[in-house]
């Protein structure tokens, strides 16, 4: 499909070399917007905004909307605020869901690059940011958004990998079967947003997948995979607690790419499950 990139070794090569030279100069020239959706979160939140804080990229605008959490979230947030030293914003009222937060995030933001740290997962290294604004910055082609792996743990044995989730694969293409990269990897030229529309707030759970259809079908946009586990998250999501909310996103999975030009049906979707097999980790 015309749009996507895959990556290559040059291509490695040369993003390798504009992050040493961007790291020489400590002059980085895109502000990068991390967009924190939270509620009821203070048992993780914590953990969340730390990983953001241990960035060492400099110019990073951290926006946190909390819907309203009726436990001691706030205060957490208000607690780290200082330490961003002004890099930080948030709000605090009650919202129509994850995706109608999503998108007063991305309206808060001011950043070149924008993507999207759940309020129950943290980066899993320090340089993040820093390894992936260089892709944005390549001279050579426009890149409109940057995608990699994530992996999940349990909660109550963080050292233990239970899943690796890896975007290596991923083609337009695969999109009819349900697969997309890893939404927590997903950065995104703020631009596109604009051009393109935000999260559709009529998916209960299948928005995020919807997005990626429409971007990389629709509007074909340009991305690159990047060889690196971006996020580690806790087990227990929205889209897997149960079988009832498994069949609501096969479901808005089709809904997706019909409504976005793609034919597809439940049961080539349903084929992803069997793949993600294969992520497993014992």
């Amino acid at each position: 499909m015309t749009g996507y990139l895959s990556s290559s070794r040059s291509g490695h090569s040369r993003m390798q070399h504009l992050a040493a030279t961007q790291q020489e100069e400590k002059s980085p020239t895109m502000k990068v917007s991390i967009i924190t959706v939270a509620y009821n979160s203070a048992s993780t939140i914590a953990d969340t905004i730390e990983s953001v804080l241990r960035q060492d990229y400099s110019d990073i605008e951290y926006v946190i909307v909390n819907g309203a959490s009726t436990d001691n979230t706030i205060d957490i947030i208000k607690h780290y605020e200082p330490l961003f030293q002004g890099r930080m914003k948030w709000v605090s009222e009650k919202d129509n869901g994850i995706y109608d937060a999503m998108n007063k995030g991305i309206g808060l933001c001011t950043g070149d690059i924008v993507g999207i740290l759940n309020s129950d997962d943290y980066f899993t290294s320090d340089d993040v940011i820093t390894r992936i604004v260089p892709y944005f910055l390549d001279p050579e082609r426009r890149i409109d958004a940057v995608y990699g792996d994530i992996h999940f743990i349990s909660s109550d044995r963080p050292e233990k990998t239970v899943r690796y989730y890896s975007s290596r694969f991923f083609h337009p293409r695969w999109l009819r079967f349900g697969f997309m990269p890893a939404h927590p990897s997903f950065y995104l030229r703020r631009e596109c947003y604009e051009r393109y529309g935000g999260y559709r707030t009529d998916y209960q759970i299948g928005s995020d997948y919807e997005m990626m259809v429409r971007l990389f079908h629709k509007h074909k946009i340009k991305a690159e995979y990047v060889k690196m586990d971006f996020v580690t998250m806790r087990t227990g999501g929205l889209s897997t607690r149960n079988v009832n909310s498994r069949i609501t996103l096969v479901k808005e999975d089709v809904r997706a790419c019909r409504e976005n030009g793609i034919y597809t049906n439940q049961f080539l979707v349903v084929l992803k499950f069997l793949f993600k097999i294969f992520e497993i980790r014992f």
